[in-house]
């Protein structure tokens, strides 16, 4: 289920053909990051830089000069070293890079300063990465004093950002791509449910997360899509939270919110369940809220529909239950116009994902939200978060807070759930606790 040679190549292609004329790009690896003294994180590679190469080694640089007869692609990488490949693991080296990816020509990374100067030297424009890499930009803006002060120089070529050309290139996924996603979507679906076998009352937040990471693991993908967020109790209520250190206490939800990354593409899977398998009426009032504005959300991704539509629907839907509840008072229509339902519900319904969790792309094109393309990835995820201690709200609904997030794809043929194998409507989530492993066997 690997990405093809033939892939990587089309993207640089597509790429270099919404270039302007006599232009060159540079696009660079990510590096390594110090963990600690002098050890290091496991190494991650910049997105984009994947997306365009298949590459995964740090100390590398994508140069791509469109109409150049000698040979368009160009890659700069480490060289082979037995010494170190001992220590730290095989590298590919420029030569087998070649002829593995695809690509025009390859050449050692320290070699750099004596070639690259040379190919920037002429063009009217550079495009790169601005900003992202403070190294790359040094290196830069030293080959353009160069350029610059050479007795032949006819000016330096101007500096333009790639950001956009290669955000509107990954937006829309390829076969392959929501292959890959579909996979990363069943093992973080699987993960969650085995985190449901798992839970009851008594365990630490960071136990559930043990559960999600072994299966995450045990089913080959090594690595989060990002950190895992086990919030129980009053702890749901931070969007971001990922301590993971409390004790789960009978008679509250816990929400986990976690994906894995496999082979370079993410999940991100929100489910909320009662630590002792049981809903109170109060929590399933609720809940049935939040999954009521999900399902509304999803029948507006479609073809056709705008960005803004699905959140639109999941606001309408949260906004009349809170008032069927009394959580708010007033006008329906007047509710959503004044933004009065963001107290309990602040997000947007979802994000674009893909390589990143929070994947590239706009949102809106020209000032206009953007049209829903087949070949888009996102979320949908819609929550109630009920402030814990406001005397306004009946004790039985305070410090509730719950979100139920899906990945879905928009194919020609309509929608596809990509995370649908983890539970979550009541009676499932309740049965999956109680019986999990009769229900596994089915």
């Amino acid at each position: 289920m690997l990405i093809s040679g033939a892939e990587y190549a089309l993207r640089r292609a597509r790429l270099m053909a919404g270039l302007a004329p006599d232009s060159l790009a540079i696009i660079s690896s990510a590096g390594e990051q110090l963990r600690s003294r002098d050890t290091y994180f496991p190494f991650r590679q910049d997105s984009d830089f994947l997306y365009l190469t298949g590459f995964d080694e740090p100390e590398s640089l994508l140069v791509l000069l469109p109409g150049r007869s000698q040979g368009d692609t160009l890659l700069f990488c480490r060289e082979r070293d037995k010494e170190k490949e001992l220590w730290d693991g095989p590298r590919l080296g420029p030569e087998r890079a070649v002829a593995q990816f695809g690509l025009s020509d390859a050449f050692p990374i320290g070699d750099l300063d004596d070639i690259l100067p040379g190919l920037m030297e002429g063009r009217e424009r550079i495009y790169f990465p601005m900003g992202r890499y403070a190294h790359l930009d040094r290196r830069l803006r030293a080959y353009l004093q160069v350029i610059q002060e050479a007795p032949s120089s006819k000016g330096v070529p101007e500096m333009l950002d790639l950001d956009y050309q290669l955000r509107e290139l990954r937006l829309l996924k390829s076969e392959r791509e929501l292959d890959l996603m579909a996979r990363a979507g069943e093992i973080s679906a699987a993960a969650h449910h085995c985190a449901m076998l798992r839970c009851q009352p008594g365990l630490y937040e960071y136990q559930l997360e043990a559960a999600l990471l072994h299966s995450f693991m045990d089913a080959g993908a090594r690595e989060t899509a990002y950190p895992t967020i086990v919030g129980s109790g009053r702890n749901a209520l931070i969007m971001h939270y990922c301590s993971n250190k409390a004790r789960m206490r009978d008679g509250d939800l816990v929400l986990v919110d976690a994906g894995c990354e496999y082979r370079g593409y993410v999940a991100d899977i929100t489910r909320t369940y009662p630590v002792n398998g049981r809903f109170s009426d109060a929590q399933k009032a609720v809940y049935e809220i939040v999954l009521a504005a999900q399902a509304a959300a999803m029948e507006q991704v479609c073809v056709g529909n705008h960005w803004d539509q699905p959140h639109g629907a999941s606001v309408e839907v949260i906004t009349r239950g809170l008032l069927d509840l009394g959580l708010l008072q007033g006008d329906f229509r007047e509710l959503i116009d004044s933004g009065a339902y963001q107290r309990f519900y602040m997000h947007r319904v979802g994000h674009w994902l893909g390589m990143d969790v929070h994947d590239v792309g706009d949102y809106r094109v020209q000032g206009a939200w953007r049209q829903l393309e087949a070949g888009m990835v996102m979320t949908i995820e819609p929550g109630i978060y009920i402030p814990a201690n406001d005397d306004r709200i009946p004790l039985e609904f305070r410090g509730m807070g719950i979100r139920i997030e899906d990945d879905v794809a928009l194919t020609a043929e309509g929608v596809r759930v990509l995370s649908e194998g983890a539970p979550k409507a009541v009676a499932d989530i309740e049965y999956t606790m109680r019986h999990g492993r009769d229900l596994l066997t089915r």
